[in-house]
């Protein structure tokens, strides 16, 4: 969700790739086909109503198959499943000598393994398979406020880890030590007077109404309509919104334009300037950390004295040693996804001098920083984070290097903006 534009396009030869359509659905094999621009809303769309899901439905409706399958996606069921490459099954990709390839974890495993994190930088996919799992009608949602950061850590790393874990898990900390940490089971079975229809254009944006059971001290129950819940984050963009229309929760506002809410990402980086760019890069962040689930703790304190963002989006997340650019090198196999989105409120914030101190530290703790927006790592620093190893083997085995850029070249901030 970042609105930063890369000039680097600018350079390279476009070719456009109008692939919009789900072409598949096999409820036999539990697999959805689909074309790289076509969106969560789309899929959810069709599947939760015949009674199936994506095993991982990243939150925001308009993100696409193609940027989760080349960069990588997390939600809420993470915990279980994984990052988004997890629920890939199936590519077929476009090789620079024009062959179309299918790959998988046991056909031309080689090139399957390489795509997570490239950020299309090993060929054009055109289609991917990807894991679908039966779904319920509702989300019994349980809201439980935490006024510790000691307690949110714990209660998220026990829960996380449980043999037979909830469906869904999600923190939103709201100050270093106040929290809402949220488990979810899908269920078709609902008390009709606890059904919050979240969706619903004039309701509040959701994190303003998580925000309300820390003061309300105890911990409650609702259900919410399944499509609503993987949604959830969309009509406010996690909380962006505050900052682009700062009157958009107000309840005048939601009644009568909500309907309008939000403004495509898209629409947004087509129409900023250079001054409005330059004000989003110095003022504003937009970042996810991926943080061992034992280091959460000092990584809250680190978050607070660097930053002072919050909310801060906690989703945990599981590990898998698969030869990607990102896989298990300890014994820690759960992480957390640490988002954030917003005006840093510590004095004198300097954008690129606070990024190199957080991306330095992640590092160190064997942390990964998502490359979907502002990266300041040198190349050397960006090859300790991400193992490069096996990509670096396939795109020279496939003479890749002639066609497409390094991912470097693609997500460092001077190739980038």
């Amino acid at each position: 969700m970042s609105v930063g534009t890369s000039k680097f396009k600018k350079k390279l030869f476009p070719i456009d790739v109008d692939l919009l359509d789900i072409l598949e659905l096999n409820i036999e094999k539990q697999f959805v086909r689909a074309e790289p621009r076509v969106t969560m809303g789309q899929l959810t769309a069709l599947l939760c109503p015949l009674g199936w899901t994506l095993a991982i439905v990243p939150e925001l409706e308009d993100l696409t198959v193609g940027g989760m399958c080349n960069g990588t996606g997390v939600e809420s069921s993470s915990h279980i499943h994984g990052l988004f490459g997890n629920i890939c099954l199936a590519h077929e990709v476009v090789l620079p000598d024009g062959s179309l390839v299918r790959c998988s974890k046991d056909e031309n495993s080689h090139l399957f393994y390489a795509i997570p994190f490239s950020h299309g930088t090993v060929g054009f996919v055109v289609s991917t398979e990807l894991r679908i799992v039966p779904c319920k009608q509702y989300v019994k949602l349980e809201y439980i406020p935490l006024y510790k950061a000691d307690d949110v850590c714990k209660k998220m790393s026990e829960e996380s880890r449980k043999s037979n874990p909830v469906d869904f898990i999600e923190t939103l900390m709201y100050t270093k030590n106040t929290g809402v940490l949220m488990l979810g089971k899908m269920t078709n079975e609902a008390e009709p007077q606890k059904v919050n229809k979240i969706g619903k254009f004039y309701k509040p944006w959701f994190y303003k109404h998580v925000e309300t059971f820390i003061k309300y001290k105890q911990q409650s129950v609702e259900y919410i309509p399944l499509r609503d819940y993987y949604h959830r984050h969309t009509k406010s963009l996690f909380w962006e919104m505050e900052d682009i229309v700062p009157f958009g929760n107000w309840t005048v506002f939601r009644y009568l334009f909500g309907w309008a809410m939000p403004p495509k990402v898209s629409f947004l980086k087509l129409t900023q300037g250079e001054t409005v760019r330059k004000l989003y890069e110095a003022h504003q962040m937009i970042q996810d950390f991926l943080i061992p689930m034992n280091r959460l703790k000092e990584f809250i304190n680190f978050a607070d004295v660097n930053v002072k963002i919050y909310p801060i989006w906690l989703c945990p997340f599981r590990i898998f040693n698969e030869p990607t650019m990102l896989h298990q090198t300890t014994d820690e196999d759960m992480y957390v996804d640490f988002g954030l989105y917003g005006i840093p409120k510590v004095a004198k914030y300097e954008a690129k001098k606070t990024m190199r101190i957080m991306e330095t530290y992640t590092r160190k703790i064997n942390g990964y920083q998502m490359i979907y927006s502002y990266v300041y790592m040198t190349e050397s620093e960006f090859r300790e984070m991400y193992d490069h190893k096996h990509y670096d083997k396939v795109r020279e085995n496939l003479n890749i290097k002639s066609a497409f850029p390094d991912v470097y070249m693609k997500v460092c901030k001077n190739a980038m903006y």
